[in-house]
């Protein structure tokens, strides 16, 4: 697939989730970011501004797979990925697939469930495939996990461990919405859903395409210089107890990548990697416990990065 085309198929997947979903083109973009480049998301705000709806919304847009998973204390890891039942009639063990078989999953509330059904995701979220009983079953293409969680409530929650945020492309904050976008939804959804009303607009076959084609996008030695030393200066920064991990900077890369591609371009620039850096990084941080208590410290952080870092120049980046 060519560069255009995959631009042309996230424009028009962003079409379609803006019949449903008011402003937020900036979360849009990050969603269709992490589809392409082969990334979750983790949608984190109070209830009510629209996380799940913008999950389904993305989903209805894409002709695949969609499961949800509402994840709450008692949840098991076997409701996620399936067990092996006996069955009587034909007197073996028969595999039935848990909702994580398919495309594009949301997992509603991720805090509410137990460490052991958080760690159920940690292996298809990196390696997408499932080991069940002894058995490693793949996971077809693509494959996206997006999770929502409520920051405020604590009780009955239970924090996402350093190995499971890893694991995420982005980090999101929703926001709550403008007047002027306020009244848009209210108008919107005066009649009813407009979720309903919505279709596919793009197969499997094209996502998969565009996974396999972003990396075509060109990366001078200067990007990936400026991108290493931003990662590598999270790692020595005062209020930083661990650092960015060589995950963290693939991970920054794809997404600088698909950006550009999102942006008309066939080459990084510094401002992908600027606009990227935040919610690719900051929820990797492992902050000293003096900082922990500040919402935004991590973004902070990324922000004082970003300063301290000298800008390549942009004539020497000309690629074409």
């Amino acid at each position: 697939m060519q560069l255009e085309q995959i631009r042309e198929l996230a424009l028009t997947i962003r079409s379609q989730v803006n019949q449903v979903v008011v402003g937020k083109e900036d979360v849009i973009d990050k969603l269709l970011i992490a589809l392409i480049a082969s990334g979750h998301v983790l949608l984190e705000d109070v209830p009510g501004t629209g996380k799940t709806l913008l999950a389904k919304s993305l989903a209805k847009s894409l002709n695949c797979g969609f499961k949800r998973i509402q994840f709450t204390p008692d949840l098991l890891p076997s409701d996620v990925s399936g067990i092996n039942f006996y069955n009587q009639k034909q007197g073996e063990f028969e595999f039935r697939p848990g909702p994580l078989f398919t495309n594009i999953l949301l997992a509603d509330e991720i805090n509410r469930a137990t460490p052991r059904t958080q760690s159920s995701l940690l292996e298809c979220m990196e390696e997408r495939q499932v080991s069940i009983d002894g058995e490693t079953r793949v996971l077809e293409r693509p494959f996206m996990v997006i999770a929502t969680q409520n920051p405020v409530e604590n009780q009955g929650t239970f924090p996402l461990p350093e190995a499971q945020l890893d694991r995420f492309l982005f980090k999101v904050n929703m926001g709550y919405p403008t007047t002027e976008e306020g009244l848009g939804i209210l108008k919107r959804f005066i009649a009813g859903s407009p979720l309903d009303h919505i279709g596919p607009v793009a197969e499997v076959s094209d996502i998969v395409a565009a996974q396999n084609s972003f990396a075509q996008v060109k990366v001078h030695d200067d990007m990936l210089a400026y991108l290493l030393r931003i990662v590598e200066k999270t790692r020595s920064h005062g209020d930083v107890a661990a650092g960015v991990s060589p995950r963290g900077s693939q991970a920054l890369l794809k997404a600088v990548q698909v950006r550009a591609i999102l942006e008309g371009r066939d080459y990084v620039l510094p401002d992908d990697i600027k606009a990227m850096a935040k919610p690719v990084l900051a929820h990797r941080l492992i902050l000293k416990s003096s900082f922990r208590a500040r919402s935004d410290a991590a973004e902070t952080v990324i922000e004082q990065v970003l300063r301290e870092i000298p800008v390549p120049a942009e004539n020497d980046l000309l690629l074409r």
